[in-house]
C-alpha cells in the first residue's frame, strides 16, 4: 500500500466526519494513520517510524510535525492552571489511583490540606507496581479529581493545588 498523499488523507478526515465514525486507522510498512472523529472535528496523527516523525492534522488542515525518539509518541503538554492561582497536578503513567497506602488507613491528602514539594499524596497501581506520586509544588489541596480505585490515564488531572 502506498503513502496516502495530503488530499487523499483530507478526504478521509471528511468521509469520517460526513459518517459520524468513531475512528478509523490505517497501518502498512513502518506507516500508521489515525483518524479519530470526535465531535464534528476529527484529528489526524500519522506516525512514520522510520523517518522517526509525528504529524498532526487538525480540522482545516494545519500540519504541525515534530520528532519522536525511538518511535514512541511525544510526551504530554506540562500541566496548566484552570484557574488563577491554581496548579493542576497530574497523573504520569496509566493506572488505578488510591488515595491512601491501604484500605485502612487515612488519605495521603484531603481537600484543604497544606501540600510540600515532594510529599507523597497519591498512589497509583500500574503492573503490580504502587507508584508514589509526590506534589510538584507547594500548596494547599483545593480539589481531588479521581475517585479512590479509579483508573486514570497518563495526564490526567489528580489534584488542583491553591499556589501559596
Amino acid at each position: 500500500m502506498a503513502l496516502l498523499n495530503f488530499k487523499e488523507i483530507l478526504e478521509l478526515i471528511d468521509k469520517v466526519a460526513d459518517k459520524g465514525l468513531g475512528a478509523v486507522e490505517i497501518e502498512s510498512s513502518g506507516f500508521k494513520l489515525r483518524v479519530e472523529g470526535k465531535a464534528n472535528e476529527p484529528v489526524v496523527a500519522a506516525y512514520v517510524h522510520d523517518n522517526l516523525q509525528q504529524a498532526t492534522i487538525a480540522p482545516r488542515g494545519v500540519v504541525q510535525a515534530a520528532p519522536v525518539s525511538g518511535g514512541s509518541l511525544p510526551a504530554a503538554p506540562p500541566a496548566e492552571a484552570d484557574d488563577a492561582g491554581l496548579h493542576i497536578v497530574t497523573s504520569p503513567i496509566v493506572g488505578t489511583f488510591y488515595k491512601a497506602p491501604n484500605p485502612e488507613s487515612a488519605p495521603f491528602v484531603n481537600v484543604g490540606d497544606r501540600v510540600t514539594k515532594g510529599q507523597v499524596v497519591c498512589i497509583i497501581e500500574a503492573m503490580k507496581l504502587m507508584n508514589e506520586i509526590e506534589s510538584d509544588i507547594d500548596g494547599v489541596v483545593a480539589s481531588v479529581y479521581p475517585q479512590n480505585g479509579q483508573p486514570v490515564e497518563y495526564g490526567e488531572k489528580l489534584f488542583a493545588v491553591r499556589i501559596s
